[in-house]
């Protein structure tokens, strides 16, 4: 499946990054039987981070593609947690997305998708999972999106 994986990103045009060092006092991910539950991913990409607020500063096209950052390094944190070997994925089994927002921007499920969307893609049916898409009216550093997630490992 990691060379399906890697397959499907290839195919999307996407690499995964190395997976961020936390920002803080916490760690990357924690395993917990066989689940893993990854810490919120901020929006970043190539060029740095990706800031602003929805319905004011960015575009949903914008929101989209800052969620998808955040699908990627979500993939490259579960990489790290599976010991590089994504074959071990089984599910995964929640996405909570956070959406820094306008009060009157309601369209964050859309955001979201860009994650959703991504892990269905590269995963398949595993890639089908719970979610959450909340706004809030900032997020640390001043990114767009930030997302968390649960997964299932064999």
């Amino acid at each position: 499946m990691t060379n399906l994986i890697e397959s499907r990103l290839a195919e999307l045009g996407l690499s995964l990054p190395d997976a961020p060092a936390p920002a803080a006092n916490y760690v990357p991910y924690v395993q917990s039987g066989a689940l893993i539950f990854i810490s919120g991913q901020i929006s970043a990409g190539p060029e740095g981070l990706i800031c602003g607020k929805l319905g004011a500063d960015l575009d949903l096209e914008a929101g989209v593609a800052a969620a998808r950052a955040c699908g990627l390094a979500l993939i490259a944190q579960l990489r790290a947690a599976c010991g590089g070997d994504l074959t071990r994925v089984v599910r995964i089994v929640k996405l909570t997305g956070f959406v820094n927002c306008a009060p009157d921007f309601t369209d964050q499920p859309k955001v979201v998708n860009g994650c959703s969307d991504l892990m269905v893609a590269v995963f398949g049916e595993a890639g089908r999972h719970a979610r959450a898409a909340v706004g809030a009216p900032s997020l640390p550093l001043g990114v767009a999106v930030e997302i968390e997630g649960i997964f299932e490992i064999a």
